[in-house]
This record gives structure tokens, C-alpha cells and sequence, in this order.
């Protein structure tokens, strides 16, 4: 995320203004939001504070998917979710998104959307330093150099790291178990 005291930043990208500024109604108490209606003013918005883009598929001048490449071509690792009115199809499975919502989607699923997608956002970060502190104690045991603080230390932080990892797994499967249940647990 973008910064630890800072709430986190959503893009909403649709070419219908009025369904853009309806997004931002949603999300905007609990996020910073910035909203697009076109593929060009999302790309001008983009930067490394962006957490989450909600991007349509089906926009005139560049398609969300040619938004979706120039997004991940340029290098950034926001959580992407395509939230559109084109149903599904093979040729999704190649697109580097991480949700797809079809439209309409209510104040609630668009809240849980965005919800799910920043705490896998934050499993990507503690399972990344769980496996560097992972390296590093194998570094250390192939050097037979256990029995030390440092490597005590090593091995607590890899618990604690271990136990985020554990908790935000948890969550997420709490909530994705009931995320496409019509009157599931809100």
C-alpha cells in the first residue's frame, strides 16, 4: 500500500461519467478515490500510490484491456479488478487482471471487491518476506551459523511473518466463501 497512515487509492476507470462518479460515492469514505472515463486519463492517473483500478472493458478510443497491458507494461502492481458488462469468455484467460465483476454491482460488492483485492495485495507482501527470511535462514544453516541471536531473531520474525501470512489467508477465505452469495454475509 502506499503508505501505512494514508488510506488507500482506488481508480475508477468507466467511460459513463455518472457510473464513474457513483463509484466514487461508494468507495469514497473509506478510500481516496480517483476516477477516469477514458483509457488515456487512467494511464495520466496512474502512479505507485494507486492500491486497486476498477476498470471497464468496453470503452470507445482504448478498450479496458489495452488499459489492463499498458498498465502491467509499465510495471505497476495495483490490484486489478475489470468490472464490466461484457460476460466472461476464454479470452480472458490470458488478461494479467485479478477479478472480474460483471456489472451492475451494488455499493456492498463493490466494497468487498475492493476489500478482497487489498488483503491479497497484502498476503503478495508477507508471503514475498516470508520466503526472503525463509533464504536467509537457509544461508545461514548451509553456513552452520545457528547458534546465534541473530539467527533466533531470523526465526521469530519468519513466525510472526508466518502468522500475517496465516491470519490474511484466513480472511480471505472467510470472505470470498461468501462473496458471490446473493444475501451472503455482508
Amino acid at each position: 500500500m502506499s503508505d501505512a497512515e494514508a488510506q488507500p487509492t482506488v481508480l475508477a476507470v468507466d467511460d459513463e461519467p455518472d457510473l464513474a462518479e457513483l463509484y466514487r460515492v461508494y468507495l469514497d469514505a473509506t478510500y481516496d478515490v480517483r476516477i477516469a472515463t477514458g483509457g488515456e486519463e487512467a494511464l495520466s492517473m496512474m502512479d505507485e500510490s494507486v492500491d486497486v483500478v476498477l476498470l471497464d472493458r468496453r470503452m470507445p478510443e482504448m478498450s479496458g484491456h489495452e488499459v489492463l497491458e499498458a498498465i502491467r507494461g509499465e510495471g505497476y502492481d495495483a490490484r486489478i479488478a475489470m468490472l464490466t458488462a461484457v460476460e466472461p469468455d476464454v479470452d480472458i484467460v490470458d488478461m494479467p487482471f485479478d477479478d472480474y465483476k460483471t456489472k451492475p454491482v451494488s455499493k456492498e460488492d463493490l466494497l468487498a471487491l475492493v476489500e478482497v483485492l487489498l488483503h491479497r495485495a497484502e498476503f503478495d507482501e508477507h508471503s514475498q518476506e516470508f520466503f526472503a527470511l525463509a533464504s536467509k535462514k537457509a544461508a545461514l544453516e548451509a553456513a552452520d551459523t545457528t547458534n546465534t541471536d541473530e539467527y533466533e531473531e531470523l526465526i521469530d520474525r519468519m513466525e510472526a511473518v508466518r502468522d500475517r501470512v496465516d491470519d490474511t489467508l484466513d480472511h480471505l477465505s472467510a470472505r470470498d466463501a461468501f462473496a458471490e452469495i446473493p444475501g451472503g454475509i455482508p
